[in-house]
C-alpha cells in the first residue's frame, strides 16, 4: 500500500493515500494500526484515505510504516475483526451527516414527480404528528405539538414545502445528537484504556503469556521492575516499591509486599510481584462508561436544557398568537405566520450544536468533558483549588540539597550516594544520579559489590567499611547506625520540608540528602492566565507539610493555601466556598482529592490521575501540562458568549419574520424559508472552532 507523510507533530502523524476506502476496509485498516506496538490510537477515513495515527515514540511510528506499506488492500477482505474490546470507526463523520442530509433534501424537492413526492411527505409527516398527538394525550404544550401543528397546517394549505423544510432541519437534529453520543462513547472509552496487551501469568511452576483482556479473576500476574501494574489484585508473592503518585498524590514510591493491595496503572519502580487479580480487565471502566451514557440527559448544559425550556415555554404564545390573530383577522395566512416561525428549530438544533463543538474541540486537544453543563459550570467560575503533587509539583523527585556532617563535603558525600545508587534505577535514585551529573561529579567504582534490600537501601564496602544509604528504618533501626542529638535535630528540621535519604559510612551518618517535588514549569504561567480569565480565588489544598506547601503557594502568588489537610478537608473547603455562592472548580489526581472532585462544581482529573479520580471527575486531561486547564476555560468562555449571541439572533430574527408574515410583507413560504435559512446559517456558523490562542 502506497503512502505518504503529509503531516508530523510529536505523538500524531498523517498520511495521505490515493485510494478512496469501504468503510469495511478502513475499519480493518483502522484495527490493524492499532495492533501495533508503541501505537495507541488510529483513525481512517473512507473518503478522503487520510490516515491518522498517534504514536508513542519514533519506534511506534516506524512500526506503524511498515505495516501500512506492506499491507495489500486485497488481503482485508480475508479476516473479520472477533476482538470484542475494539472501538471501531465511525461510520459517519459530522461532516458526512451533514452533506447526505442536504443532497437527500436537494433529491426530494427537484426530482420526485408531484404524485410520488407528495406521498413521501405524507409518510414522513405522520411521524411527528403522531409525537404532537401523543404529547397532547399526556397533557403536554410542547415543541412536539407545535412542530405538529406547523407540519399538519402547512400540509392542509398545500404548502408541502414549508413542511418538508421542517421536517429536514428536526431530522438533522436528531441524526446530530445521535452521532455526539456515539462519539462521546468512543471517547471515554479510547482514554481510559490501559494500553497493555500481554502479561506474564504464574501457574504453579510454568509463567506463560497470555492477553490482558482473557485475565480472569484469581489469575497471578508477574510484574517486573520498571513496568505498569496491569491489574487490580493483592501481592502474593515478592516486594517491592511502586510508584502510585497517579492513584494517592504521594511523590514519593511506597513499599508494597505481601498482602498488599496495588492498582492497574501505577508502576513498579523496584522489586518483582506476582498479583492475584481481583477484578476483571477493565470491568470498573466499562460499568462507567454504561452508567456515564445512561445518565447522558443528566450532563446536559443549563444553556441546552434553557433552550429547550424556552422552545416549550414558546409554544403557548405561538398558539396564542394564531388564535388571536385568526379571531380578529380570518386569516389563516395572518394565523399560520405564527406557526411556521416556531423558535424551536433554531433554539434546539443551534445551542446544542455549540456545545457539541465546544466538547469536540476539547476532545482534539486530549480534553475529555463529560457533559455541556461542565464546561457552563467551568465558565461562570470565580475559585479555583488545585492539589499540590502531581498537579503544581512534577511528583518527579529532585535532590534539592546536601547536607553533610563531620568534616565530609556535600560532593563527596553526593559522589559516594550517586555511586550506589547508579545500580538500581528507580524515581529516587535516578535523582540522586541526575544530581551528581549536575554537579559534574564523576562516581567511577570505589566499593565492592552491593547488596540491594528491596525497599529498603544498599549496603556495600568502600576500602573495607561499610557504606550504607537508604530509609531512616534501614539506616538507624536495621544497621543500627549511631544518631547523635546534634544530628538528630537537624534532620527534625529537615522534615518539615523534604522526604530524606540517609547516607552512612563506618557506622555514623555522613549526610543527608534532601528529596523535594519541584514546580512544574508551568505552573505560575497557569495560574496567572487563570487569574486573568476571570478567577478571583485560587487555592491550593495539600496534605504536605507547612513549609513545602508555603514555598509552593509563595512561588506561584495563591490566594489562599492550607497543609497537612486530609481527604474530608479538602471536601469540606470546597462545601464552604460554594456556600458562600462561589461557583468551585477542583483540580486533582489522587485518591484523596476524589471526594473534593466530587463535590466541586467542576472536577478536573489531570493526566496521570488515578482511575477513580478520572471516573468520578467532569473533566479529564489527557496531557500532561497544565496548559490544557486554560485552554479549556476558554473554550468554555468561548461557548457561553457564542450561546448568548445565539440567543440574541435566534428571538430577534424569528420575531421580525413573524411580524413581517403577520403584516404580508413576506410570504409563509418565504418566512419559512428565511427562518430555516438562519437556522442552517447559524448552525453551521457553530460548526467553528472556537478561537482560544
Amino acid at each position: 500500500m502506497k503512502v505518504a507523510i503529509a503531516h508530523r507533530i510529536p505523538g500524531r502523524t498523517r498520511f495521505s493515500t490515493k485510494y478512496q476506502l469501504s468503510y469495511e476496509r478502513a475499519n480493518k485498516i483502522k484495527y490493524l494500526l492499532e495492533q501495533v506496538p508503541g501505537v495507541s490510537y488510529a483513525k481512517v477515513s473512507p473518503v478522503s484515505g487520510s490516515i491518522i495515527v498517534n504514536h508513542d515514540d519514533d519506534a511506534g511510528l516506524k512500526r506503524a510504516c511498515r505495516t501500512l506499506l506492506d499491507l495489500k488492500l486485497a488481503s482485508l477482505d480475508d479476516f473479520e475483526i472477533e476482538d470484542t474490546s475494539y472501538i471501531p470507526l465511525e461510520e459517519k463523520e459530522l461532516f458526512h451527516i451533514v452533506r447526505d442530509a442536504f443532497e437527500v433534501r436537494f433529491v426530494m424537492k427537484n426530482f420526485l414527480p408531484y404524485p410520488l413526492g407528495t406521498i413521501v411527505t405524507l409518510v414522513r409527516a405522520s411521524r411527528f404528528i403522531k409525537r404532537g398527538l401523543v404529547a397532547l394525550y399526556e397533557r403536554k404544550l410542547n415543541v412536539e405539538v407545535l412542530d405538529a401543528a406547523a407540519i399538519g397546517v402547512s400540509l392542509a394549505t398545500n404548502d408541502f414545502g414549508a413542511a418538508s423544510s421542517i421536517m429536514f432541519l428536526l431530522n438533522l437534529g436528531e441524526k446530530l445528537e445521535d452521532w455526539t453520543l456515539k462519539k462521546s462513547q468512543s471517547d471515554l472509552v479510547r482514554t481510559l484504556e490501559l494500553n497493555i496487551d500481554k502479561v506474564f501469568v504464574v501457574d504453579g511452576e510454568e509463567k506463560y503469556v497470555k492477553n490482558l483482556r482473557d485475565i480472569t479473576i484469581g489469575d497471578v500476574v508477574e510484574v517486573t521492575m520498571g513496568t505498569t501494574i496491569p491489574v487490580d489484585g493483592t501481592i502474593v508473592k515478592g516486594v517491592g516499591t511502586v510508584n502510585q503518585s497517579s492513584f494517592t498524590g504521594e511523590s514519593v514510591p511506597v513499599k508494597k509486599e505481601e498482602g498488599k493491595t496495588v492498582f492497574a496503572g501505577t508502576v513498579l519502580e523496584e522489586g518483582m510481584l506476582h498479583v492475584k487479580t481481583e477484578k476483571l480487565y477493565n470491568e470498573s471502566r466499562i460499568n462507567n462508561i454504561i452508567k456515564m451514557i445512561g445518565e447522558s440527559e443528566k450532563n446536559k448544559s443549563m444553556a441546552q436544557k434553557k433552550a429547550e425550556n424556552m422552545a416549550d415555554s414558546l409554544v403557548k404564545y405561538s398558539f396564542l398568537g394564531a388564535i388571536i390573530s385568526y379571531a380578529l383577522t380570518r386569516s389563516v395566512h395572518k394565523a399560520k405566520a405564527f406557526l411556521m416561525v416556531d423558535f424551536s428549530c433554531a433554539l434546539k438544533l443551534t445551542i446544542p450544536i455549540a456545545v457539541m463543538k465546544a466538547m469536540s474541540q476539547s476532545g482534539q486537544m486530549d480534553v475529555l468533558v463529560k457533559g455541556g453543563k461542565y464546561l457552563e459550570n467551568l465558565a461562570q467560575a470565580d475559585t479555583i483549588v488545585f492539589d499540590k503533587t502531581g498537579t503544581l509539583t512534577k511528583s518527579t523527585p529532585t535532590v534539592e540539597k546536601v547536607i553533610a556532617f563531620d568534616g565530609h563535603s556535600e560532593d563527596e558525600c553526593l559522589r559516594i550516594a550517586a555511586c550506589l545508587e547508579e545500580h538500581f534505577p528507580h524515581s529516587i535514585a535516578n535523582a540522586v544520579v541526575d544530581a551528581a551529573i549536575k554537579r559534574n561529579l564523576r562516581h567511577d567504582e570505589m566499593h565492592s559489590e552491593t547488596e540491594y534490600i528491596v525497599a529498603h537501601g544498599i549496603s556495600s564496602k568502600i576500602d573495607g567499611k561499610t557504606a550504607l544509604i537508604g530509609s531512616a528504618h534501614f539506616i538507624f533501626d536495621d544497621e543500627n547506625v549511631h544518631l547523635p542529638p546534634a544530628k538528630e535535630s537537624v534532620i527534625e528540621e529537615l522534615k518539615e520540608n523534604y522526604s530524606l535519604l540517609y547516607l552512612a559510612y563506618d557506622g555514623e551518618l555522613i549526610a543527608v540528602l534532601c528529596i523535594a517535588d519541584p514546580i512544574r514549569d508551568d505552573a505560575k504561567e497557569t495560574v496567572d492566565a487563570l487569574r486573568q480569565l476571570g478567577f478571583t480565588n485560587i487555592a491550593m489544598l495539600t496534605g504536605d507539610a507547612e513549609n513545602s506547601a508555603r514555598f509552593v503557594a509563595n512561588e506561584l502568588g495563591l490566594d489562599y493555601y492550607r497543609s497537612q489537610v486530609l481527604p474530608e478537608d479538602k471536601a469540606e473547603y470546597i462545601q464552604s466556598q460554594k456556600a458562600m455562592g462561589r461557583k468551585v472548580v477542583m483540580i486533582g489526581d489522587g485518591i484523596n482529592d476524589s471526594v473534593a472532585l466530587s463535590g466541586a462544581d467542576v472536577g478536573i482529573a489531570m493526566h496521570k490521575g488515578a482511575d477513580i479520580a478520572r471516573e468520578i471527575a467532569d473533566i479529564a486531561i489527557g496531557s500532561d501540562d497544565l496548559a490544557s486547564i486554560v485552554e479549556v476555560v476558554k473554550i468554555a468562555k468561548e461557548l457561553q458568549a457564542r450561546i448568548q449571541r445565539d440567543y440574541r439572533k435566534i428571538i430577534s430574527f424569528n420575531s421580525l419574520l413573524i411580524a413581517l408574515g403577520y403584516f404580508e410583507v413576506i410570504t409563509n413560504t418565504t418566512s419559512s424559508f428565511l427562518h430555516n435559512s438562519s437556522t442552517v446559517a447559524i448552525a453551521m456558523e457553530n460548526m467553528r472552532d472556537y478561537a482560544v490562542s
